[in-house]
């Protein structure tokens, strides 16, 4: 029997609030059939796309994109929280789904006309990855599509980055809190 990708994902009640259920992919990448079905499900994706970069957002965004970007031969950027990196950075806060924070890139990371693949493990309100989008943009860099492991589309994600111009991929989806 072959495995969809949601078979390696586990559901946690209750965390970290009670009434939200957590999508935890720990268990995808814990398990290489789960993870290389990942992987190549994206590659497959964007292998014929001309792109020059992935970003990648701290830090699950970055189990992804690497090796990601190893096999599409591209660079890998990497979107830290705030005070994470060491050179000048743009910043940009933004409101998630439990709080308020900021997430920063080297601002010469990403040149001007480069198209950049926005990589991320999840999305459900899409604050961090329009912030993303946001600093992607400062740098002067073209969004080519943001692409995620997961999507819960009922908390809207995936509107608030189209409201930005951004397309957007995910690789399964999970209804409901």
């Amino acid at each position: 029997m072959t495995k969809k990708l949601t078979d390696f994902i586990r559901t946690i009640p209750d965390y970290p609030k009670k009434g939200i259920q957590f999508r935890d992919i720990t268990t995808l990448l814990n398990n290489p059939e789960g993870l290389k079905l990942a992987i190549d499900s994206l590659l497959e994706r964007y292998k014929n796309q001309k792109i020059d970069r992935i970003a990648a957002i701290d830090s699950r965004g970055f189990v992804m994109g690497a090796p990601l970007a190893y096999l599409l031969g591209v660079g890998l950027v990497l979107i830290r929280k705030k005070g994470k990196l060491p050179s000048k950075v743009f910043s940009e806060e933004y409101d998630l789904e439990y709080g308020h924070n900021t997430i920063e890139i080297h601002t010469d990371d990403i040149q001007p006309g480069e198209r950049v693949l926005l990589v991320d493990d999840l999305i459900a309100t899409g604050g961090t990855a329009a912030a993303a989008v946001k600093l992607i943009n400062r740098c002067g860099g073209k969004v080519v599509e943001c692409a995620f492991i997961v999507d819960l589309p009922d908390l809207k994600g995936k509107e608030k980055l189209a409201s930005l111009g951004c397309s957007s991929f995910a690789l399964c989806a999970f209804e409901g809190e």
